[in-house]
């Protein structure tokens, strides 16, 4: 059996991201012969949050599985919607009854299956349930299921992330971690053959901050005064990780990162 080909794309922001998105996906799916496609959405709706009309457009464009973080429960509609967004997920170590699941298992066109979970830091972030702790207990259920098993990690500190990484050495395909908006240069395969990247970057407009027109970052940093959220619009890339994985062990053969233009 061939190598599971995955792409993972980096956090969509606004309509510059859905827009390079829906241009570049179809061509790394044809020139990388692509079987499964994740990407985080959290940043979809004019840079916080997602929608359901969003969440259907990025399913049209061949993204099999949304992740998330923070910013998810933003936009407060699509809370009901969890339940017919199967294939959507929020941090799986949010506290119980905040909504939606942190995991699902799926068919990929290969016919392999391929489980994904969704997780989110501490550190810097909300005071949520501990990630460690959440994966360790999810990955003691899933040992009857596909040794391939994907996270998205999405924190803000590195060293939470490294140590993720380290904590789950060999029990997960990869670990992809989200977030910053800056692609991370570290991409490798642990010893026991997991996929790293500490951040997977940012897909949308480039001539920016994290998304947003320099001028109203450089002007909230220099007054410490709320301003307009403005998403820039030029430069648009996408950002992301190729993975190969052995489907029959679950362990990373390949990863490469993604910076398309």
């Amino acid at each position: 059996m061939r190598n599971l080909k995955v792409v993972f794309i980096a956090d969509i922001f606004g309509d510059p991201g859905l827009e390079v998105m829906t241009r570049m996906l179809p061509v790394v799916i044809r020139n990388k012969n692509v079987d499964f496609v994740i990407a985080n959405g959290e940043n979809g709706a004019d840079g916080k949050g997602l929608t359901v009309d969003l969440a259907n457009l990025y399913y049209e464009a061949g993204i099999d599985v949304i992740t998330s973080g923070n910013h998810i429960f933003d936009k407060a509609p699509l809370r009901k919607e969890f339940r017919n967004l199967p294939n959507l997920l929020r941090p799986m170590n949010y506290p119980p009854g905040s909504g939606g699941h942190g995991m699902v298992t799926v068919k990929s066109k290969s016919g392999v299956e391929i489980t994904v979970i969704n997780l989110m830091g501490r550190t810097f972030m909300s005071p949520i349930d501990c990630p460690f702790r959440a994966a360790e207990r999810e990955l003691g259920r899933l040992k009857s299921k596909s040794p391939v098993v994907i996270i998205d990690f999405h924190a803000e500190s590195t060293a939470e992330k490294q140590a993720l990484a380290w904590f789950l050495d060999g029990k997960v395909s990869a670990i992809i971690g989200t977030h910053t908006h800056v692609q991370t240069a570290d991409e490798k395969i642990t010893p026991a053959g997991t996929g790293y990247i500490t951040d997977a970057g940012m897909t949308g407009a480039f001539d920016s901050v994290i998304g947003l027109m320099p001028n109203v970052a450089i002007h909230k940093f220099m007054t410490q005064t709320p301003q307009p959220f403005t998403l820039a619009k030029d430069n648009l890339h996408l950002n992301g990780v190729y993975l190969e994985i052995n489907p029959e062990t679950g362990k990373c053969v390949n990863i490469e990162r993604l910076n398309l233009p």
